[in-house]
């Protein structure tokens, strides 16, 4: 069956405009609400969301279609994903909800999906909830006196909170650390700072005033000049970034130097092996992880496994085969001892939690490798031509022909994106230069295609 409404990471696209409308997400809240109504007993879902404008659209259409179909409704207010997930399984839940469209500017929003397990729905959950939004959704509502409620829980930052600070190693204190925090001003901009602060950190807190239209813009995980200036103008050990729904996270040093999810996972992975905490052998990260990435791990003994892009890819094979850390370079880490989905906060305090313990500044303790040269470029072309573009006889012959010029130098990697209308174009190598202009060939053929 064709997915028309699901990509890799739920239901995305401008906020009011197919597919993300209000009769969507009513109609979501019915086919989902439905799906998951097993046995007799009164089923709930939890529904958190990040500060877009957007969200007080999503949020009752949501709430409507659950209600409708007799499912009790429990609004957590704004608050990251990995939150979500975590109150899912906390509250004994049925399903858990996050609106959200993650990094993306304030037009876009999302819904993301997760199980009672607290993890994200497998294709074939999404797929059964899909088709049920088109067939029968009539057939589902429930007599006036079996309609479900709506409250509000007020506790859920502090829970949160409280969980977060409970996957910092006992014992250990942030006392003398200034960390700059960059909320992206989303959804984690009241709990990472307090998370920080708890933990005896002085902090400096980042684009933690959210009016509806600012999340994600020029801060957070993909706009990180802010960040890097306030760690130096602050003297600060530290700077941390998280995007809008804080599954990703971002680092740099004291010089402001950026530190991506690659590095990340090497610095988690290795202390983790060392502490024979570490399973899998390995780690599994995404095929577009840095080669040197993988040479490190390789050089202590551990494996590198190479999944599709999207962190649900990363996630099902770390299930799958028994690995404990995972992610991608973009910054979604992913520690299965502690979450059922990437988090960025719990991924940035095992960081501090190693800084710590090594007594050493980040600009020493956080760059364990030597990056290949990679260059990624992005090209937008009109929504529902990416397939034709790519299936072009010229951007195929381009393709073939860097190809054939990387072959044996390094690697490439053609994709489209799963949540936008873009391609992709990824290229490494030991020769920057040519990586270079080989990525610039094809995006230029890529372009003139697409007109």
């Amino acid at each position: 069956m064709t997915r028309k409404l699901f990509g890799t990471d739920g239901i995305r696209g401008t906020a009011n405009t197919d597919p993300m409308t209000a009769e969507t997400a009513m109609k979501l809240g019915m086919a989902a609400g439905r799906h998951f109504t097993r046995g007799d007993h009164r089923h709930v879902v939890v529904i958190g969301k990040d500060t877009r404008l957007s969200g007080y659209l999503i949020e009752p259409a949501l709430t409507a279609g659950f209600i409708s179909v007799g499912m009790d409704v429990v609004l957590l207010g704004p608050l990251p994903t990995p939150a979500v997930a975590m109150l899912t399984r906390s509250m004994r839940a049925d399903l858990g909800v996050m609106i959200s469209a993650s990094h993306n500017p304030y037009q876009d929003n999302g819904i993301k999906l997760f199980g009672p397990d607290g993890f994200k729905l497998s294709d074939e959950d999404e797929l059964t909830i899909e088709a049920s939004m088109f067939n029968g959704l009539d057939s589902y509502r429930v007599g006036s006196d079996h309609l479900g409620r709506a409250k509000r829980l007020d506790d859920a930052v502090g829970r949160y909170i409280e969980y977060a600070k409970y996957t910092f190693p006992r014992g250990l204190r942030l006392d003398g650390l200034k960390i700059v925090v960059d909320c992206a001003n989303g959804a984690a901009y009241k709990v990472a700072p307090t998370v920080l602060w708890e933990l005896g950190a002085e902090v400096i807190p980042v684009a933690v005033t959210p009016d509806g239209f600012n999340i994600n813009k020029a801060c957070g995980s993909l706009h990180t000049e802010t960040m890097r200036e306030q760690v130096v103008a602050h003297g600060a050990h530290l700077g941390i970034a998280l995007d809008g729904d804080a599954d990703r996270v971002v680092l740099c040093d004291e010089q402001g130097h950026m530190i991506d999810g690659d590095q990340l996972m090497a610095l988690i992975g290795d202390l983790w092996h060392r502490s024979g905490q570490l399973r899998g052998g390995g780690i599994v990260a995404t095929v577009m992880s840095n080669l040197g990435l993988e040479r490190f791990l390789d050089q202590r003994g551990l494996k590198t496994i190479r999944t599709a892009v999207g962190d649900r890819y990363v996630l099902e094979h770390m299930r799958r085969e028994g690995f404990n850390v995972g992610g991608e370079q973009s910054g979604h880490i992913i520690l299965s001892d502690h979450s059922t989905t990437g988090d960025g906060l719990v991924a940035g305090l095992q960081v501090l939690a190693a800084l710590v313990q090594s007594g050493r500044p980040a600009s020493e303790m956080l760059r364990l490798f030597t990056p290949l040269p990679q260059v990624l470029k992005n090209v937008r072309v009109a929504k529902g031509s990416v397939a034709e573009v790519l299936a072009a006889p010229a951007v195929e012959t381009a393709i073939r022909d860097a190809e054939a010029r990387l072959a044996g130098q390094g690697r490439l990697l053609i994709r489209k994106s799963g949540t936008e209308p873009l391609i992709r174009v990824m290229a490494e190598g030991e020769d920057e230069t040519l990586v270079e202009a080989t990525v610039d060939g094809i995006v230029e053929t890529i372009r003139r295609v697409a007109g």
